[in-house]
């Protein structure tokens, strides 16, 4: 790749969640729902001393992509982790439930779901953990009319019950810097240890839960680079494609196969993952 071409790369990742969705949708068609200004506020965070943000961390954008309808959901992973509460959670599900009715009307709507969050935020606990079961609910409603295009791209990864949402989407895209996992390294010292798993060892981390890693293990779709006309284009071609059947919560019977054939008695190591999951790859 020459110097020219380097220079005139836009980096994905350094966007915020509302340059990110306006970045996916096609010039001139990006319209916000329920903004900063439509007074949509956690009433829980600043009872708890938490400074509340007027989206609530989450954009819902309409538009187009290529030429087509759709709906583009982007967490903002600068605000308390890209946590989902009460409202942020509602604006993701409700936006899904409306997609999913336009398609019963004869309007082809498609979604794409921006993921940079740890999971349920802990001051809505349970608001939260509803919330998110909600968008699971209305993934898999919407999926049967159109794709749901998940992308994970970085810094924060994607991680709690959101993970198992981006595993319902219908296809899902990476980069290098994007991490997805059921929890997050610092959980998983905290439970399991730092001889099992040490949070501070970066290139051990992206070494299982990095884009390169999915992708290789079939947890991920499609690698791109951290170019916002590249995850564009990725994106473009996903939610064109015709309406599968050949989703991953489908696949269950094969991953327990598989998940048969582990030794959890022993420290598993990147290419035993590739390995049990057949896809092969570089270690």
């Amino acid at each position: 790749m020459t110097h020219a071409t380097l220079l005139s790369r836009e980096s994905f990742v350094e966007l915020g969640a509302r340059a990110r969705a306006r970045a996916l949708l096609d010039a001139g068609t990006f319209r916000e729902l329920a903004g900063p200004f439509d007074g949509l506020v956690s009433p829980w965070l600043e009872r708890q001393g938490v400074v509340p943000q007027g989206d609530d961390g989450v954009i819902v954008a309409k538009g187009t992509i290529g030429g087509q309808p759709a709906v583009v959901l982007a967490i903002e992973g600068a605000f308390q982790g890209g946590s989902l509460g009460e409202v942020g959670g509602a604006k993701l599900a409700g936006a899904l439930e409306l997609a999913a009715e336009d398609n019963r009307q004869g309007i082809p709507t498609r979604a794409v779901i921006l993921f940079e969050t740890g999971g349920v935020r802990l001051q809505e606990a349970n608001l939260g953990l509803a919330a998110i079961a909600e968008i699971h609910a209305a993934i898999v409603d919407l999926r049967r009319y159109q794709p749901v295009i998940g992308v994970i791209a970085g810094t924060v990864g994607c991680f709690g019950g959101m993970s198992i949402a981006a595993g319902l989407c219908s296809k899902l895209v990476m980069t290098r810097e994007g991490r997805l996992g059921l929890n997050g390294p610092a959980v998983i010292e905290q439970e399991a240890g730092i001889a099992e798993y040490d949070s501070r060892d970066r290139p051990f981390i992206w070494s299982f839960t990095g884009g390169e890693q999915r992708l290789a293990t079939g947890l991920a779709d499609v690698y791109v680079d951290d170019d916002s006309a590249t995850v564009r284009e990725a994106v473009a071609a996903l939610v064109a494609e015709p309406v599968g059947e050949d989703v991953r919560s489908r696949r269950q019977e094969d991953y327990l196969h598989r998940l048969s054939d582990y030794d959890p008695t022993s420290q598993p190591e990147p290419k035993t993952v590739r390995k049990l999951y057949g896809q092969g790859g570089q270690s």
